[in-house]
């Protein structure tokens, strides 16, 4: 046992000598989480936006003055000509162009409707969805503004409530993203490029034959990354709450064990990498491709599985991030226990057995 708490001690020691690894473990996700919750975002402020007035009545500058107003748009220019449009949209000035038609005030008196035209950027579809919706809704509010002392006999009115993100923070969905990523990456990855050094350098083999048991050293291996990732999801989480407002609506508890199941996973596939690596140059390439891509594209993190071809939704099913990221959004946005998360936490269970079984036999026969 002494020898085994011994061991483990020079792992620790090797980590904090090793300053590149220092920097990937702490440094890349702190700077992943602020990047992804500062930086990458569904929502738009200050937009800049062309107006093309034809009628420039006093109803067109209300509306106009409105949405200068708003924090979502910025009037960049004043154009004169429909034949300028397309020149405004070439130079990359603005994303959306409101195009009020001729008489509208008087159109909207006389026969109670007037047009307005937006005209967006779709060289980036969802911005332009989104703006397109933002102003929508802005002439919607305005409209309702008009009619507040018109009665009309019958009504359909609906009202929409977003559950979990009443305000549609992005952050709220990329934390969740974010935090599988970091953990699954850097858990896997350093541990694959840990045990492939030794095998690298020729030292897992002396490491196989000493009094120390296999198990043991892959264990003695793996354990100081389990507690240098259990840090990394705290931090994690305590940016997200101090920084980003994240709600944490479920238990603690029940997030951090999963955290530390899903933390185990990713060693686990770790081990099974660096079992079919014989560099470490290879197993980082197989860390970074094989699971940074499937991670991002197939675990629901940007996109939804249910909107992809059925062979990738089946594919989906054997990235462990797609589980994690069922769990986390879970228990820290709708607050759920483990009576509604057990299935995922089985199937993360399920694939941590096999990893490791896998993993264990490799050894045992390279160890022969």
């Amino acid at each position: 046992m002494k020898r085994f708490i011994g061991f483990i001690k020079k792992e620790f020691y090797h980590i904090f000598r090793d300053r590149r690894s220092l920097f990937i473990l702490f440094g890349m996700p702190i700077a992943q989480i602020l990047l992804f919750g500062f930086a990458i975002t569904n929502e738009i402020n200050n937009v800049d936006i062309a107006i093309l007035d034809h009628s420039k009545d006093a109803t067109t500058k209300e509306i106009i003055n409105k949405i200068a107003a708003s924090k979502y748009f910025s009037i960049k220019q004043i154009i004169n000509r429909e034949a300028d449009i397309e020149s405004v949209f070439q130079k990359g000035k603005v994303k959306a162009v409101l195009n009020f038609e001729q008489d509208f005030s008087k159109n909207l008196i006389k026969e109670h409707k007037a047009t307005v035209q937006i005209i967006t950027d779709a060289t980036d579809p969802n911005t332009a969805n989104t703006i397109s919706n933002y102003v929508n809704a802005m002439l919607q509010q305005y409209q309702k503004e008009l009619n507040r002392d018109i009665t009309i006999t019958y009504q359909i009115i609906p009202q929409i409530r977003m559950v979990y993100n009443s305000e549609l923070k992005s952050v709220y969905m990329f934390v969740p993203g974010v935090m599988t990523i970091i953990l699954m990456l850097v858990s896997a990855m350093m541990t694959s490029i840990s045990i492939t050094r030794e095998k690298e350098l020729g030292t897992m083999e002396i490491l196989l034959v000493s009094p120390l048991k296999p198990f043991q050293v892959i264990i003695g291996k793996v354990f100081p990354y389990v507690f240098l990732s259990i840090i990394n999801a705290v931090v994690i989480v305590v940016l997200s709450i101090f920084i980003f407002n994240m709600p944490i609506q479920g238990s603690l508890f029940l997030l951090g064990l999963e955290s530390v199941l899903f933390i185990v996973t990713s060693l686990a596939l770790g081990i099974l990498i660096s079992t079919i690596s014989a560099t470490q140059q290879t197993a980082m390439m197989i860390s970074l491709m094989g699971l940074m891509l499937p991670v991002i594209l197939l675990s629901g993190f940007i996109f939804p599985i249910s909107s992809m071809p059925v062979p990738l939704q089946i594919i989906s099913n054997i990235i462990p991030a797609k589980w994690f990221i069922i769990i986390i959004k879970g228990i820290m946005l709708k607050g759920v226990g483990l009576q509604f998360v057990w299935k995922e936490t089985l199937i993360l269970i399920g694939m941590t057995v096999f990893f490791i079984t896998l993993s264990v036999k490799k050894y045992k026969i390279r160890l022969e």
